[in-house]
């Protein structure tokens, strides 16, 4: 049930990395996943796809990048993308879940994230599997003459043959979005990333190629695996909350998305890690021919988004910081 320790099996961590931005917040990831975590607890493993009909350049990492990934300890795992690909990149995450070893429980990751605290020390229930409670209400958006989120989610859940009301938090009002069960995909887990990640394609593909009629008003790019990731941990018997409160996506990780929010919400505490990470010149040398690192890490427009927001009291909504930011020209990702 439990992540590992020192006489259990190494816990399989799981991220994409590919060219352009993953490839440099995989690097970044595993810096911090090796000064979070010690040596020996887990394995990461970095998914890249490769070139195919589906992609319209090559999507693998440059040399320098697979060369520091593998430095820390990370496996390259090759797999093809049959499904998704440049039309789709978020289908990565579900396409690269066959790429690990069957029958090992898994952590999935987002590259934008960086790992904070021992790994090892989260009581993962992989048989209960859930996801990042860190969302917000983005899907779906209610039209006025159209479904209800009742008639919206049940409609998916019948197209699979789930119960749905037992996935409802009768803690919230009906028709209000957090009564339904929805995540964030930044981060998943499971006993098996082939298991998972055949009911999680099977899903996404269902609904992508016919979609129910009620998701007529309904914009699937970009959340497709969020609308069928909360059905594949329903299907799983997995949930909300089957961590400890204020693990994962607060004392040991945190999905910082774009660098930006990051210096605008996060810690002093976890500024300074960011800042020693990527202080290696060798790991400067690299991470700097990302612009979005290079103007805030290295050049110090951080502390210039750090100076226009109070820690305490943040906009509740994640537009509320976005908004500022792109009026004064320090908004990138």
């Amino acid at each position: 049930m439990a992540g590992s320790t020192a006489d259990q099996a190494p816990l399989n961590i799981l991220i994409v990395g590919q060219s352009g931005r993953l490839q440099y917040e995989a690097v970044l990831f595993a810096l911090s996943l090796d000064a979070a975590t010690p040596e020996g607890r887990t394995r990461l493993f970095v998914a890249e796809p490769q070139p195919g009909p589906l992609w319209e350049a090559d999507p693998r990492m440059g040399p320098e990048a697979c060369d520091i990934l593998r430095d820390l300890g990370a496996k390259i795992l090759p797999f093809e993308s049959r499904h998704f690909g440049q039309p789709y990149p978020y289908g990565n995450k579900i396409e690269a879940l066959f790429a690990l070893p069957g029958g090992e429980p898994f952590v999935f990751f987002d590259t934008d994230t960086l790992i904070t605290g021992d790994l090892s020390e989260i009581p993962f229930d992989f048989a209960r599997p859930t996801a990042s409670m860190m969302r917000e209400d983005t899907w779906p958006k209610i039209e006025l003459y159209g479904p209800g989120y009742t008639q919206t989610w049940r409609s998916l859940y019948d197209r699979f043959g789930l119960d749905f009301d037992s996935s409802l938090d009768r803690s919230w009002p009906d028709e209000y979005w957090q009564r339904y069960l929805y995540f964030n995909a930044g981060f998943f887990f499971h006993e098996c990333p082939h298991r998972f990640g055949r009911r999680f394609l099977d899903y996404a593909l269902s609904i992508r190629e016919d979609p129910p009629a009620e998701l007529v008003c309904q914009s699937l790019d970009p959340w497709l695996d969020q609308v069928a990731l909360p059905l594949v941990i329903h299907s799983l018997g997995g949930g909300r909350n089957t961590l400890p409160e204020g693990m994962l996506d607060r004392t040991h990780s945190c999905h910082y998305r774009a660098m930006p929010l990051l210096y605008a919400r996060e810690s002093d505490e976890l500024v300074a890690y960011l800042e020693a990470i990527a202080a290696p010149n060798r790991v400067k040398r690299l991470l700097k021919e990302h612009e979005p690192f290079l103007r805030y890490i290295y050049q110090g427009r951080g502390a210039k988004v750090r100076e226009m927001f109070d820690r305490d009291d943040l906009p509740r909504r994640e537009q509320g910081i976005r908004n500022p930011l792109k009026r004064a020209g320090l908004w990138m990702r």
